[in-house]
């Protein structure tokens, strides 16, 4: 026994593990070695490496205690942790030997690994930056929890019924998760409704959030902290016996029904008002829940609110979680009885707030209405924010009421809504944008009133990603190469290492191991020919994000292929995954349109061995790691201007993939570090692109001015494609409110540039080497530094 934890050790040996391993299938699953399935091998894996995580865990949690320290809380709604195993045992030091303890108990390695699910708590890359921002803060040893909701069944999974997008649900925990810790004894109590009175709000409904949470190791170091996840369940007298005796089985248990659907899928469709009313009910849900345990948590060790700025930062991750702003100071007027200046003074100390876009649809707002009847004592609070805000305004810029109108928190018309994201710049410390340019427009347009009034309250903490995930795991070839080229692995600690790769670009044998990597990645996705070029976009299917721009590419390819071969270019697989919002129609529709031109190309002989259009459904962190590292080229063509950032181009830039792309996001950033030489740049910047948008621009004309352009439409308008896709012609050619059609001559020509590159296959991977070697800036590492040094001013503290 270890007195001074109180823990037993754990085995470090290969026999010890396998001790363990047999300890937990006999004890804690309840069964042997002869009777055993693989989903028992599994299960008894998962729980014996989270054991040792565990242990460091307690270590974690016994050195926070003691130091006391700042805090960093991340409130996000979503959170893309992608498969646990694999990453936990990694992280454990266990990857070399539980295979060997497996095989000793008669189980394949293989088969038991790929039970591992990846939880269903994200969708894109707002999610996978939560999840690699978690990895980097215990990485580096800061005191942190993330907050997110449990959902039972994720976002949804995707499948193609005739070309068509189809969600289905995606119960990704229906054989339970073992790696998950719950808490049903440590309930939050949430309400809704109801009325404000002399005493305060008293909520019409009410619903208990149950918390569970999942270990969050840091790569290198013994820290290990969570990510907690409140899941919605019915009060304890939500069951009406005597409905149910009466044979109104429905009836009965209607109530707990309606608490349990707040977190049973991330983002209900917000096409319905009962959609958009459960959408808002799960965004408190979160954010009251989470303020509770960060209260508990607070109570530890201090009792003066004076000192819970200093103890405490919290961070939202995009505008879903801004009810936190009047939901903590609720707590601390009506609940804590502080006055309002003090608690006001608090609040705007307490939080800061990450803008993820530029859409003016994605920067919610909420009808008064709706929120007033949902949360009333909330609207009172927003509507005595808003007094301050504008008095301040009124003061600074006296007789500007446009500016008033714009800055109010209470948009008036043409329908009386609360601006989440107004709210979010004014109850915060810091606003931050996720890349230099997204940072840039953020104070010149979006927020550029408030950056007027307060200059000092905005910054810009570039996106990055982890190293760990996205090249150790997922590309465990050339992560070895990598490794061995350096002469260390300390460059998993430290990407910006990986400079020293540029000197093995100009070394032939290098070269050669490094494309033989690209291969052998390509080859093991099965999609034909792994000397082809493969030509990947994957990302969450928007019109700004222009996968019709890349479709139109594609067809063009296609025309060149049957009429004028010598145009054609190379052979290439073009690669797309992703998911369209179920009520995001237009996206739908050009998922539809790419399956079709995929068929076509695919019954076409003269394309075989040529061209190839491939569309695997259900894109998540698990097909990614498969995809990224086999990818040649990154699809990054965005209109310029309305990316923010862009994680997946980062990570495909670490894997070797060269980039075309517009001057968007953090684009920008990658073509300035990897070299203008080593980057496919087209079309208008953000500039040119706003420019053309406020003019009178007319797709149609560029439709009549390119002969390439209109064959490929034409194609589509006269149903070559299985009469599939005119609605996303017409679009393009009566609207193209992303100017595909103004950038797609500089498209195809920058592909062509892209293909007479593939041709010279030393140049290429040349590029492809130097790429990885100078995107170590892109380490999500880097970016929880940042954040640091700009806005959480937390310090690390180290598990004895």
């Amino acid at each position: 026994m270890d007195l001074r934890n109180g823990l037993r050790p754990l085995g470090s040996t290969p026999a010890e593990f396998e001790q363990d391993l047999l300890s937990n299938l006999y004890y804690r699953r309840g069964t042997t070695v002869e009777s055993a399935s693989a989903q028992d091998a599994y299960e008894t894996l998962a729980l014996t490496v989270r054991d040792r995580l565990a242990a460091r865990r307690a270590r974690t949690a016994a050195a926070h205690y003691e130091s006391n320290p700042r805090w960093v809380y991340y409130l996000s709604a979503e959170y893309l942790l992608g498969p646990q195993l694999e990453q936990n045992l990694l992280y454990s030091g266990t990857t070399d030997f539980a295979p060997a303890a497996l095989k000793a108990l008669g189980f394949d390695p293989a088969e038991v690994a790929a039970l591992d699910v990846e939880p269903g708590l994200g969708n894109g890359g707002l999610g996978r930056l939560a999840a690699c921002l978690l990895d980097s803060l215990a990485t580096l040893d800061i005191p942190a929890v993330g907050y997110g909701i449990r959902y039972d069944l994720g976002i949804f999974k995707q499948s193609f019924v005739n070309g068509e997008q189809v969600e289905e649900p995606d119960d990704w925990a229906f054989q339970g998760d073992p790696w998950e810790f719950p808490a049903p004894d440590d309930r939050h109590r949430v309400g809704f409704y109801g009325h404000v009175g002399p005493d305060g709000w008293v909520p019409g409904e009410q619903i208990d959030g149950e918390p569970s949470h999942l270990l969050v190791p840091g790569y290198g170091t013994e820290t290990v902290n969570i990510v907690r996840l409140w899941r919605a369940r019915a009060c304890e007298d939500s069951f009406d016996l005597r409905r149910f005796s009466a044979g109104q089985y429905a009836e009965a248990v209607e109530q707990a029904v309606k608490a349990e659907n707040i977190s049973k899928v991330l983002y209900p469709d917000d096409s319905t008002e009962s959609g958009r009313e459960l959408r808002l009910k799960q965004q408190y849900f979160l954010v009251s829940c989470s303020l509770r345990d960060i209260i508990r948590r607070f109570r530890f060790r201090n009792h003066d609110w004076a000192d819970f700025p200093a103890k405490t930062v919290i961070q939202l991750n995009d505008t879903h979680p801004t009810l936190a702003i009047p939901e903590l100071m609720r707590l601390l007027v009506d609940e804590e009885k502080l006055d309002w200046d003090q608690a006001w003074s608090i609040v705007r100390q307490t939080f800061a707030y990450t803008c993820h876009t530029l859409l003016p649809e994605a920067l919610e707002t909420w009808p008064v209405a709706v929120l007033g009847r949902l949360l009333p004592r909330h609207l009172e609070i927003i509507y005595r924010i808003n007094d301050g805000l504008l008095g301040e305004v009124r003061s600074r810029f006296p007789g500007d009421i446009d500016r008033v109108r714009r800055m109010s928190l209470i948009q008036e018309e043409p329908e009386r809504r609360v601006r989440m994201a107004n709210l979010a710049v004014t109850g915060t410390f810091a606003v931050n944008g996720v890349a230099e340019l997204h940072s840039q427009l953020l104070t010149s347009t979006t927020f550029d009133d408030f950056a007027t009034l307060w200059p000092d309250r905005f910054r810009n903490v570039t996106n990055g990603v982890s190293p760990r995930r996205f090249v150790r795991l997922a590309n465990p070839g050339l992560s070895s190469l990598i490794t061995s080229g350096l002469g260390s692995d300390a460059w998993l600690r430290d990407l910006s290492q990986l400079e020293g790769l540029a000197p093995l670009a100009e070394d032939s044998s290098f070269r050669s191991q490094w494309r033989s990597e690209k291969r052998r990645a390509k080859a093991a996705l099965g999609l034909g020919d792994p000397g082809a070029l493969l030509d990947v976009m994957v990302k969450r299917f928007h019109e700004y994000k222009r996968q019709q721009l890349k479709l139109l590419h594609i067809i063009t390819l296609y025309q060149r292929l049957r009429n004028e071969p010598g145009r054609f270019g190379v052979p290439r697989t073009v690669l797309f995954g992703g998911k369209a919002a179920p009520a995001y129609t237009a996206a739908k529709s050009i998922i539809r349109l790419i399956n079709a031109v995929a068929a076509t190309i695919a019954a076409d002989p003269k394309a075989s061995g040529l061209l190839r259009v491939v569309f695997p459904p259900n894109y998540n962190v698990t097909l990614a790691e498969k995809i990224i590292p086999a990818a040649d080229l990154s699809e990054q063509i965005s209109m310029a201007g309305k990316e923010a950032s862009g994680t997946g181009n980062m990570k495909l830039a670490l894997n070797g993939a060269l980039t075309i792309g517009t001057l968007d996001g953090a684009n920008v950033e990658i073509r300035d570090r990897v070299g203008a030489e080593n980057f496919f740049l087209f079309g208008l910047d953000a500039t040119e692109a706003a420019a053309l948008r406020r003019s009178d621009y007319q797709p149609r004309s560029y439709y009549d001015g390119d002969a390439e352009l209109k064959h490929a439409l034409d194609a589509i308008l006269s149903g070559t494609f299985g009469g599939v896709g005119q609605e996303v012609a017409h679009s393009l050619l009566d609207r193209d409110e992303y100017l595909t059609l103004a950038d797609y001559r500089a498209y195809v020509d920058a592909q062509d540039e892209v293909s007479a590159a593939w041709t010279d296959q030393e140049r290429w991977t040349r590029m492809s080497i130097l790429n990885a070697a100078n995107s170590g800036f892109f380490s999500s590492d880097r970016t929880v530094a940042d954040y640091l040094d700009r806005v959480w001013r937390a310090t690390p503290v180290r598990p004895a």
